[in-house]
């Protein structure tokens, strides 16, 4: 049985397949291509996941697709689908329905809670649902315009970022600020009927096109003249006070129990996946880790493999690593149509101590190995990587590679058998879903990856999932007394996360990175 999920075909396309049971690949479109059209058929992301799980368009059995899905005819879509899988039949699914599905049956739960919020989808912007078994029962829905997700892009306008892009730069610059305008967004954020949030709409004046939009009496509340541009003083009290009020509401959405299931956009918000986490209203936690539109595609696929074709096995999520990888012959291929003259190192064993040698030499590497990531973090196979014993890693990651602002730090990667060690931080750290603190013996050695509210973001890594990202903390250990390296996406300028060796090269000739490995190929500057 063969399934094709398809979603956030108006925002972030993606495909993921379900091949006999089992998660065979999941590829967005902006990482497969450069190009799209929104509301087409992803046919990069498509054909990638195809030749992945060795099947062909007409070995299709199920074709499950998100809405919306198209800003035309849907039947003249449906045509279209019906020509792309000739043999398939056509699923449909809600857009709340899939991020519920991605989240409830991508976890390791029998029964559990789903709680999903983002901007908007098919006129709801929030629901909450029972799972139990197989089935998914929706309890309560949260409809436009009274969405977090929209108040949370409003104010990252209104901070000088670009809305429904730069949303975690809020989130981030939100450590560093105070609960002084706490109140000012409770009182946005009001009470609805069954307790759910209702935006009182007199903070907002929707005939103004820029700065979030904001009324006259937000800037009161503020203290500031109306529409006068944020101070950069108050700006990370700002963000704190929206990043409390945002806490404090899902809190209450979400009630009290067992296990815990998130997914939407705004599960893409770890410092609210660790507020739930440390509530101790739930025993467990789960949030789908590609939790915004692309992760749709992986909720359609299950929801089908369940509901469609009537599966009773659940489909085990064991690794976001469901995307592309190149054999040495293609990276090989590319490096010489490149001209460009590197090494060949023969055993992973190898490549694993020259990069803890390069690490140690205070260089910045750039790390692509196996397949590519699903969604929007790197995991150890498409990375940057950097020592925490570089007093000038962060530094030097933020202003010659990343070119960011200072106050978004970078994960610390450790296996996840030392974590405890260092760290306190919840299940979540697996896929980088939440944020820890640092243990105080060793706050001064993580200085630099601290965010303002004492805060690091931790990525703990295991030896099944990626045996050869864990053996490389594993000999950084051995070679410095610590097992851990600072770690951030391989990827500049806005751009997704790299895939192909070609995307790899071209980052790294125009970037600060000092070294590449791209499997067992070494490239130094």
């Amino acid at each position: 049985m063969n399934i094709v999920g398809l979603g956030g075909l108006l925002s972030d396309a993606a495909c993921a397949v379900v091949k006999d049971g089992e998660l065979a690949a999941a590829v967005e479109q902006k990482k497969a291509a450069r190009r799209f059209q929104p509301g087409q058929i992803p046919m990069d992301a498509l054909s990638a996941c195809l030749k992945i799980s060795g099947i062909g368009a007409g070995d299709v059995d199920v074709a499950a697709i998100v809405r919306p899905f198209t800003w035309g005819s849907e039947a003249a879509f449906h045509l279209i689908l019906r020509e792309t899988f000739p043999r398939a039949e056509v699923v449909v699914v809600e857009h709340h329905t899939a991020h519920a599905a991605s989240a409830y049956y991508a976890s390791p739960f029998e029964s559990a809670t789903v709680l999903t919020l983002d901007r908007a989808g098919d006129y709801r912007c929030g629901t909450r649902w029972r799972g139990d078994g197989l089935r998914l029962t929706l309890e309560k829905e949260l409809y436009a315009p009274d969405s977090l997700g929209e108040l949370y892009g409003r104010v990252t306008e209104l901070l000088g970022f670009q809305p429904k892009a730069d949303e975690h730069k809020v989130q981030w610059l939100s450590t560093y600020g105070d609960d002084r305008f706490a109140d000012v967004f409770r009182q946005i954020v009001t009470t609805g009927q069954g307790g759910w949030p209702r935006l009182d709409r007199s903070f907002f004046d929707e005939g103004r096109h820029s700065a979030g939009g904001f009324s006259p009496r937000f800037y009161r509340a503020l203290g500031l003249s109306d529409q006068q541009p944020v101070p950069e003083e108050l700006r990370a009290h700002v963000a704190a006070g929206l990043q409390r009020a945002i806490e404090q509401t899902v809190l209450e959405m979400a009630g009290q129990g067992e296990n815990l299931c998130l997914a939407g956009g705004l599960a893409l918000n770890v410092l609210l996946v660790a507020a739930l986490e440390r509530s101790g209203r739930w025993r467990r936690v789960f949030v789908q880790p590609a939790a915004g539109n692309a992760g749709t595609a992986l909720g359609a696929a299950l929801y089908a493999w369940h509901h469609a074709c009537g599966a009773t096995q659940r489909v085990c999520f064991e690794t976001l690593c469901l995307g592309a990888e190149f054999s040495a012959e293609q990276i090989k291929q590319v490096l010489e149509n490149c001209k460009l003259r590197f090494r060949y190192l023969l055993t992973s064993g190898e490549t694993v101590q020259t990069a803890v040698r390069e690490l140690q030499d205070q260089k910045l590497v750039a790390w692509m190995h196996g397949r590519t990531e699903f969604g929007p973090r790197a995991l150890g196979n498409r990375s940057i990587l950097a020592s925490p014993l570089n007093p000038y890693s962060t530094e030097n990651l933020n202003l010659y590679v990343k070119h960011r602002e200072p106050f978004r730090k970078f994960a610390a990667s450790v296996p996840e058998e030392a974590a405890s060690e260092y760290f306190e931080v919840g299940p979540n750290a697996r896929f980088l879903a939440t944020v820890g603190r640092v243990r105080p013996a060793h706050k001064q050695v993580f200085q630099s990856a601290i965010l303002g509210d004492g805060l690091v973001r931790v990525h703990t890594v295991s030896r099944q999932e990626n045996p050869l990202f864990w053996e490389l903390l594993q000999a950084a250990g051995a070679s410095t007394g610590l097992p851990v390296l600072y770690n951030t996406s391989f990827n500049l300028f806005g751009d997704p996360l790299v895939s192909t060796p070609r995307d790899a090269v071209r980052s790294f000739y125009s970037s600060g990175i000092d070294t590449m490995f791209v499997g067992n190929f070494l490239l130094e500057k």
